[in-house]
């Protein structure tokens, strides 16, 4: 699956498995500061996606209201 096509599930479960590679026995200091940026342009992604997600459900909320 690519990147763009990963649900926002995929992409907090990847979240989660960079998080936890800091608490690991493979941490290294030497590739920490990679991990580290992989992770945060993971949660901006994911940050982005859920923006996207709450105004669709706001224009289908809309939607709703206007039909009841």
């Amino acid at each position: 699956m690519s990147k763009e096509n990963k649900t926002i599930q995929d992409k907090i479960t990847e979240l989660s498995q960079l998080v936890a590679w800091f608490d690991s026995d493979d941490f290294k200091l030497e590739t920490a500061i990679d991990k580290f940026k992989e992770a945060e342009t993971l949660a901006e992604t994911i940050e982005k996606d859920l923006k996207v997600l709450k105004n669709d459900i706001q224009i289908v909320k809309q939607k709703f209201d206007s039909e009841g």
